[in-house]
């Protein structure tokens, strides 16, 4: 049960909360920086968020040059699958000026 109490905390953040739900309805890689941008956070603030949302084992990283880019860990069992579903159904209206935010910003990173 440590694991599901872990998520849960490292979920009670509304930050946090943000954060997983663009790496699951954006499915994609996104950097720091982006996320900054996006949440109009300070670097200090995301990463510190993105670092409890690692010790949860929600999220992971990757290293592409000099760039670090963080995604969702691949679902394992039935609590995460059903925990990202439910975190799926936020309405989007509750996010909307991130969504397009982030939109903008990784149509600009394939140019």
């Amino acid at each position: 049960m440590d694991e599901q109490i872990n998520i849960f905390k490292a979920l009670s953040d509304a930050t946090r909360l943000k954060i997983i739900w663009l790496l699951t309805n954006i499915d994609e890689k996104i950097c720091v920086s982006e996320i900054v941008e996006v949440l109009d956070e300070y670097q200090y603030n995301v990463s510190r968020h993105l670092k409890i949302l690692k010790q949860a084992k929600l999220v992971e990283e990757v290293k592409e040059g000099k760039w670090v880019y963080y995604y969702l860990t691949p679902i394992k069992n039935e609590f995460r699958q059903l925990m990202q579903e439910a975190i799926k159904t936020i309405p989007e209206s509750q996010i909307n000026y991130e969504i397009q935010k982030c939109k903008k910003l990784l149509a600009e990173r394939q140019k």
